[in-house]
């Protein structure tokens, strides 16, 4: 049998809740542990935007993503490596998570080929011409120094047929492979595996089967909150989630809206990471317990409570709206600041409430709570 805590990161079961089947888990890294379920913020370019990594840190973020692709081409990998790697290099001390790039090839780059030693496409910033293959990511993530590497794979649109994906599916199986055949530092870092086959059950079936014969020390599951309806999404992880090992992290990419965090930790996921929190903040929207506001609106201008009772981050126990939505409309650089450490604290107070409803055996209690206050259909969640 397999002896999972040789790994540099590894998975701890803790507990299943016994009204949900949801589960609480400890993922060990190299830099620390972090509890599951988990949201991870997004600092693509070795920064959550606005935020230094001692406040991230100090909101109780273990975790955080980085991204491979935007650091390879600023300030590039090389010069984090000479910096002592991407902790050092940002000073945080917790654990990084860096995604493969691959996503950002596919979706950033107005021209692409691909082949199969990897794909060639332009850079978006100066259209210089680029390759970037298995080995390449694999190498630019070594370099980097990340806790959790990501395999480097083909994230296909949704709507392409059924043909295309499953050559994509074949390709990405066996780039995969040649991840792992680079991947040297197995000790300090940890590489995960993508299952991909957009919306067909076979096809994620196939990529699943190939990836667990890999033996990854975990799992995610990609391709998924790229437009596609949330009731084929959550189709989806039903279907695929329970193909994966139950002694390795589950890991859904993209995904940080409050309803579909709920939904994925129903369905066994144990990592999600977004762009949402601080995208939406940095536009003047803020989630709260009785769902989301736009700051900027006027019937604000002479709200003078705080952004939501219920909350105690850094923005809600000294500012009113009326002071958040005079900073938007000013355009200073403190009101997208402040709405920022309130979406992310929002988000990993929401987690941290969840892992203590697993803990308690009544999370489907909680989320029924939780979706009344915040405006949402139990049966049929919106987007936030």
């Amino acid at each position: 049998m397999e002896n999972i805590r040789e790994n540099a990161v590894w998975y701890e079961h803790i507990k299943t809740c016994k009204q949900s089947g949801a589960r609480l888990g400890i993922v060990h890294t190299p830099h620390g542990s972090f509890e599951t379920p988990v949201f991870m913020p997004v600092g693509t370019q070795a920064t959550v935007k606005t935020m230094s990594p001692e406040e991230v840190k100090s909101m109780g973020a273990n975790i955080i993503l980085s991204n491979t692709y935007h650091l390879w081409l600023r300030p590039g990998e090389k010069i984090i490596e000479k910096a002592g790697g991407l902790h050092k290099f940002m000073n945080y001390d917790g654990s990084i998570l860096t995604d493969s790039g691959g996503f950002q090839v596919f979706s950033l780059s107005d021209f692409r080929r691909i082949e199969e030693e990897g794909v060639h496409f332009k850079n978006h910033l100066s259209g210089e011409k680029l390759f970037l293959s298995p080995e390449k990511a694999v190498q630019i993530q070594t370099s980097l120094g990340s806790d959790i590497m990501m395999a480097f794979d083909e994230c296909p649109d949704f709507g392409h047929d059924y043909k295309y994906i499953r050559q994509s599916v074949e390709r990405t199986s066996r780039w995969a492979e040649r991840c792992l055949k680079e991947h040297q530092n197995t000790k300090k870092q940890a590489l995960f595996g993508i299952v991909q086959g957009a919306g067909y059950k076979d096809l994620r079936e196939q990529s699943a089967k190939d990836l667990v014969s890999l033996n990854f020390p975990g799992y995610a599951i990609g391709g998924l909150s790229v437009g596609e309806p949330k009731d084929i999404m959550y189709r989806v992880l039903e279907e695929t989630t329970p193909l994966l090992p139950t002694n390795k992290p589950r890991y859904l990419m993209g995904v940080g809206s409050p309803d579909a965090l709920f939904e994925g930790v129903l369905r066994g996921i144990d990592m999600f990471d977004c762009v949402l929190p601080t995208r939406i903040a940095r536009n003047g929207t803020c989630m709260t317990s009785k769902g989301r506001i736009v700051i900027k609106n006027a019937k604000y201008a002479e709200d003078f409570s705080p952004l939501d009772p219920e909350c105690d981050c850094y923005c809600c126990k000294n500012y009113t709206k009326a002071y958040l939505r005079h900073l938007f409309k000013a355009d200073e650089i403190f009101g997208a600041r402040l709405a920022t450490t309130h979406n992310i604290h929002f988000l990993l107070n929401m987690m941290k409430n969840i892992r203590q409803a697993i803990m308690e055996d009544r999370l489907l209690d909680y989320k029924e709570e939780f979706f009344e206050k915040y405006g949402l259909n139990v049966k049929n969640p919106k987007n936030f």
